[in-house]
């Protein structure tokens, strides 16, 4: 016996293998959409810190440029400058410093000497780009440029104090590009920042272990992927070209442009997300359990009731007893619907097995009754014919007195309905030959009620006949009987009062439609009496009858009839409210 041969098995592991399958396509794809969304947050995040970075430098650069012109147009610089003194004008560089917050100023005289410099940051000497930019200035030029200075590179706006046309001096303001604006950068962008020119990094906020590897990515277009030491970073370089104001000309520092790079650790912002796996394994973990037990629990609330169907079915193999019942032990909110169903169809086949094992029975008596009955009818039948014969010649004596005259009229009576029940009798026993043809079905109904009643013209037949019924094939003169069966039965029911008593009021109607299926419908229905509960299963049973004069052999020769012409006959009824009986016939040949 394998693992596998136990259907509770085969249930537990498909569902334990599902559960673990969908649990694993689940967290993998939220570690993708998850690390996905943490990259592009990563790279977004990025470009917007290169985006402020250029945004605050070129401001900050335009504020230097803006003040700068309005402290070469200062008249108290001017008149200093006037003086040619270079400790007259020092004081005054060093508080304008002071004022627009820069990393340089420089004053220098018309000929391009430096008179005074502030700041924390010193002039290059002998640099071409100074010398150019101070010239230029000297010239009545405004002129932007880079310096270069241990550490970084200065971004500087050079500007001429002019009076009545005559340059008297230059004004040179600007901020640096080193580790100090790196550390400022690094603040305002949340990310790390490394200045580079001429192919090296020159100021950078990362150990400087590392510009080896940064030098290569300056000047590089989108966002790469670099591992510096233990942490993988993704880095974006932005080039910072000289901007020329509105009045100035740009100089440079031999054509070269420094970049900024700005980089954010992947590992550190990522690193949440071992958080986020570590949990997700977790709950994947206990998922997989509880969906385990729950696999199992389900799995033997079905195999339980299984087992019991199981067992019942082996003892019926054993027994050869075709009726045993099933009976589920309650099983609550875990009650397997399937399983129930499955034991009660098993016990409504076992219920129409004894059924059709007692209509068995029935059928066997019904049949030796019967074949008895067409003996003792033909046996009776005629000594009936010889006493029918001798009261004929009984009533044509004329010396024959009244009483005799009366018992030979009341002994014709009872020869008369003894023979009416030889009749139905002899109807009920033999087989019904079936003479089949196209019948018009309402002329057929209306022939009928004009039979049930003849002798009870008091109650009357409402009939509601569909006009364009086609025609059936059938036995007409058997299905007309079967209606003055059924027609005469309702006629009883509304004359009838449990006590004797009559019904005036009480009708009977009779109803023909045509349905979908290529079949026809009659309804007769009667407000009468009705049926007990307890008589109704047994309307069809032969020589059942709640009349002292009935035969009990109506209905069970109805039935034969309609089933024999493949149609179906149902009895609904409640007592003291009246009967429906429903014939269901073919409209073609059966």
């Amino acid at each position: 016996m394998t693992v596998f041969s136990s259907l509770t098995n085969r249930i537990f592991f498909a569902s334990a293998l599902l559960t673990v399958f969908a649990i694993g396509v689940a967290v993998y794809r939220v570690n993708v959409a998850v690390t996905a969304q943490a990259e592009n947050e990563l790279q977004r995040g990025l470009q917007e810190a290169g985006t402020l970075l250029e945004t605050y430098r070129g401001t900050l650069f335009a504020h230097f440029a803006r003040e700068t012109r309005l402290i070469a147009d200062l008249p108290k610089l001017k008149a200093a400058l006037d003086t040619k003194d270079p400790e007259t004008v020092r004081p005054f560089a060093e508080e304008y410093q002071r004022l627009i917050g820069s990393d340089l100023l420089v004053v220098t005289n018309p000929s391009g000497q430096i008179m005074a410099e502030a700041g924390r940051l010193q002039t290059p000497r002998g640099n071409a780009a100074v010398e150019l930019a101070i010239r230029q200035a000297t010239q009545g030029r405004e002129a932007v440029s880079l310096w270069p200075v241990r550490g970084g590179v200065i971004q500087v706006v050079s500007t001429p104090s002019v009076i009545n046309g005559q340059v008297l001096g230059t004004i040179s303001a600007g901020f640096s590009l080193d580790e100090e604006a790196a550390t400022h950068f690094k603040a305002l962008t949340n990310s790390d920042i490394a200045f580079a020119m001429d192919g090296r990094i020159q100021a950078s906020t990362l150990p400087r272990d590392f510009d080896s590897k940064l030098a290569p990515l300056a000047g590089l277009q989108g966002v790469r992927t670099v591992k510096l030491g233990d942490n993988d970073y993704v880095v974006t370089s932005r080039d910072l070209p000289i901007v020329p104001t509105t009045t100035a000309d740009a100089s440079n520092s031999g054509g070269n442009v420094p970049n900024a790079l700005i980089l954010r650790s992947r590992t550190d912002r990522l690193r949440f997300l071992n958080i986020v796996h570590r949990e997700l394994a977790v709950t994947a973990v206990l998922a997989v359990f509880a969906a385990t037990l729950v696999s199992y629990a389900v799995a033997r609330t079905v195999t339980r009731p299984l087992g019991t169907i199981t067992a019942a079915m082996r003892e019926m193999a054993a027994t050869g007893d075709l009726t045993k019942r099933i009976t589920l032990s309650p099983g609550g909110r875990w009650e397997d619907e399937d399983a129930r169903l499955l034991a009660s169809t098993f016990n409504t086949m076992t219920e129409s097995i004894a059924r059709f094992q007692r209509d068995a029975a029935q059928r066997e008596r019904l049949s030796s009754l019967g074949r008895l009955s067409t003996v003792v009818a033909h046996e009776i039948r005629n000594p009936l014919m010889i006493i029918k014969a001798a009261l004929r010649s009984l009533k044509h004596e004329p010396s024959s007195s009244p009483r005799i005259q009366t018992a030979v009229a009341d002994i014709d009576e009872e020869v008369t309905r003894l023979n009416h029940i030889v009749s139905e009798v002899l109807d009920f026993a033999r087989p019904i030959k079936f003479d089949r043809a196209p019948t018009d079905l309402n002329a057929l109904c209306q022939d009928a009620v004009r039979a049930a009643t003849a002798d009870a013209p008091d109650v009357g037949v409402e009939l509601d006949l569909q006009r364009d019924l086609p025609p059936i094939v059938t036995d007409g003169e058997r299905l007309r009987l079967a209606l003055v069966n059924i027609l005469t039965n309702a006629r009883h029911a509304v004359l009838a009062e449990p006590h004797g008593s009559v019904r005036v009021a009480a009708r009977v109607g009779l109803i023909t439609r045509r349905t979908n299926g290529g079949r026809v419908i009659v309804e007769i229905r009667d407000d009468g009496v009705g049926i007990a509960p307890e008589d109704l299963a047994r309307v069809f049973d032969p020589f059942f009858t709640t009349r002292k004069t009935g035969t009990g052999l109506g209905l069970a020769i109805t039935r034969n009839i309609i089933e024999g012409l493949g149609g179906a006959i149902t009895i609904t009824s409640r007592a003291g409210e009246g009967t429906t009986v429903r014939l269901d016939l073919p409209q073609g040949e059966h």
